[in-house]
């Protein structure tokens, strides 16, 4: 593998991402099937690369470790990283396997089918812990990972690994991120989750996810069980519920943003960048909420994921006006 970088050449990353890329590969016709569809656009993909874009837009200097092909898609991928001023020192491609694609369908409001090309494998669970730059994970003010990167050998390790590495400092985000297909069965990707959990101080995820997680998929239950293991925030997305944050002796609900959906695969990923800039702002529950839900419902309203993610000063004049 070439390309990896070491934390003794790089300044101290506010938001440092590991896992999943890929190139999103996304239909131009709306409301119809791929096999109608005639024209694409190219996007950057990946959950926590997309974290790592919308931090960055945010002003928030980040990071994604990360492994891509030695081809063309790779190539891209790295330009597309720095075009959003994330840094792709970590990002390492892995020879004679191909960049993943991931294609979707897009039928508003609620139906996105996504289809992903990384069987058996991928680039990105191929890293290894030996590879790993652990000074620039601990010295991050955020790292998240995603459960997606526990699925399998090496990356769970590896991601093991950089959980271990951060002890107790600085604020550790797991992305719940369920994908049952990357999972052989829900209690195997439990009893990753239980062993991750340990070493987070903040755990976010949907009912479904949560379920998985710990077991609990009413959203009080939920939060309470992440508590338990250990966590300091749980953020439980419920849907046309709201988000639920709970930390110990708090509890706030906040409702979601009213948006027309054009394409619901981003708004997570923004509410995950979005959470990272207020986290590191420190502010409140209810606030910290309000502005990643906001964030996720203009990404919501709009075709691509990283392309997608709105600027501070958008999400600004969102909430004033809804406070208006």
């Amino acid at each position: 593998m070439t390309g990896v970088g070491h934390a003794a050449d790089a300044p101290g990353f506010e938001v440092l991402t590991m896992g999943r890329v890929s190139v999103d590969v996304y239909p131009q016709q709306i409301g119809v099937g791929l096999e109608d569809v005639t024209t694409f656009g190219k996007y950057l993909g990946g959950s926590p690369t997309n974290v790592a874009v919308a931090a960055a837009i945010h002003g928030r200097r980040s990071a994604v470790i990360t492994r891509t092909g030695a081809d063309p898609f790779g190539r891209f991928i790295h330009q597309a990283l720095r075009g959003f001023g994330v840094d792709d020192r970590f990002v390492a491609s892995v020879p004679a396997m191909p960049t993943p694609v991931t294609f979707c369908e897009i039928f508003p409001p609620d139906h996105f089918p996504l289809y992903f090309y990384r069987f058996p494998t991928a680039p990105d669970l191929q890293i290894a812990a030996g590879e790993l730059d652990l000074g620039a994970v601990e010295a991050a003010d955020v790292f998240w990972v995603t459960v997606t990167g526990l699925c399998q050998e090496p990356s769970r390790s590896a991601t093991m690994a950089a959980l271990e590495a951060r002890g107790s400092g600085g604020i550790t985000v797991l992305d719940l991120d369920y994908r049952p297909m990357f999972w052989s069965s829900p209690d195997e990707a439990h009893a990753a989750v239980t062993a991750a959990l340990d070493h987070v101080t903040i755990a976010v995820g949907n009912l479904e996810e949560c379920a998985v997680a710990v077991g609990e998929s009413e959203p009080a239950a939920a939060a309470g069980a992440l508590l338990s293991a250990g966590v300091e925030l749980a953020v439980v997305k419920q849907g046309a519920a709201g988000v639920l944050g709970a930390r110990s002796g708090e509890s706030v609900t906040v409702a979601p943003m009213q948006v027309e959906v054009v394409n619901g695969l981003g708004a997570g990923d923004a509410f995950g960048g979005a959470l990272c800039h207020g986290l590191l702002a420190g502010w409140s529950t209810e606030r910290l909420l309000r502005f990643a839900n906001a964030a996720g419902a203009v990404v919501a309203g709009r075709l691509a994921c990283a392309d997608a993610m709105p600027t501070t000063a958008e999400l600004d004049v969102l909430l004033e006006g809804a406070a208006s």
